[in-house]
C-alpha cells in the first residue's frame, strides 16, 4: 500500500528536502520537535507537528507517529539513521520504515562484517588487522559508528599507544563503540596518483519484492569525511 503520510524522525535541512519530496508525491508529512526546536523552519514546514522529548528516543518517534496517523517513518541521516534497533521498533510496531532493513544496518554497520561482505563480493578493500601485519602508516579507528569518531593517523609505532587511548576515549564518550581496527593508510595509487575516497550508493527493492539491485551512482567523497575511508 502507497504510503500515505510519513513522520520524518530528524530535523533541520534533513528534514526540509524529505518534506519537499513528499509535497510533490503527495504524500502528508510529520515533523517531530525537540522542546527547544518548536520555532524550527523544518517544524513549522510539515503539515502536522509533535513534540518529542529527544530525536534519539526511537519509542518517541513510534508514539509520534501513532499519535499523527502516519504509517511510514524516514529516518533521514544521522540521529538514528543507522540504528538496527530503531527499524526494528518501526517494523513492530506495524508502520513502514523507509531505509535499509534491520539486517543491513547491522551489518553495515559494523565496519569489519562490512568488509568481510565485500570481500566475499570481489570487492578490493584496503587491509586491515594488526599493525605489526600491514605496516606504517595506517589508522586506528571504531569497528561501529560513523563519521570519523576516534579515528587516528599513525605514522610511527612509538604513537600507537597514545592513539589507541584517544579512540578509547572518545567513543567512550559516546557510547560503547571502543571496538577497534586498524587498517592501511592508502594515500598514493600506483602510478604515483593521489588516492581518494570514493562513495558509491545503491538502491535495493523492500524485502518481499522481486530483487532489484542498482548502482546509482559513485562521487568523491566530502573533504570533512576524505580521511574517513570507506576501507
Amino acid at each position: 500500500m502507497p504510503i500515505q503520510k510519513l513522520l520524518v524522525a530528524n530535523r533541520s535541512e534533513i528534514a526540509l528536502r524529505v518534506f519537499r519530496a513528499c509535497r510533490a508525491l503527495g504524500i502528508g508529512t510529520v515533523a517531530v520537535v525537540a522542546s527547544d526546536d518548536r520555532g524550527s523552519l523544518h517544524a513549522r514546514s510539515a503539515d502536522e507537528t509533535v513534540e518529542i522529548a529527544s530525536y534519539l528516543h526511537s519509542e518517541e518517534h513510534v508514539r509520534a507517529a501513532r499519535a499523527t496517523g502516519a504509517d511510514a517513518i524516514h529516518p533521514g541521516y544521522g540521529f538514528l539513521a543507522e540504528s538496527p534497533d530503531f527499524a526494528e521498533a518501526v517494523e513492530t510496531a506495524g508502520l513502514t520504515w523507509v531505509g535499509p532493513p534491520p539486517e543491513a544496518l547491522r551489518s553495515g554497520g559494523d565496519k569489519l562484517a562490512a568488509k568481510a561482505i565485500a570481500r566475499e563480493a570481489g570487492v578490493t578493500v584496503v587491509p586491515e588487522g594488526e599493525p605489526d601485519e600491514i605496516g606504517f602508516p595506517l589508522v586506528v579507528k571504531a569497528a561501529a559508528g560513523g563519521g570519523g569518531r576516534g579515528m587516528r593517523v599513525v605514522r610511527e609505532p612509538a604513537d600507537l599507544d597514545e592513539a589507541l587511548d584517544h579512540v578509547v576515549r572518545e567513543l567512550l564518550s559516546s557510547g560503547p563503540e571502543a571496538a577497534r581496527a586498524a587498517k592501511r593508510l592508502v594515500r598514493e595509487r600506483p602510478g604515483g596518483e593521489e588516492a581518494a575516497h570514493v562513495a558509491a550508493s545503491l538502491r535495493t527493492s523492500p524485502e518481499g519484492q522481486e530483487g532489484l539491485r542498482a548502482f546509482l551512482e559513485k562521487r568523491r567523497a566530502s573533504w570533512r569525511s576524505e580521511t574517513d575511508t570507506a576501507g
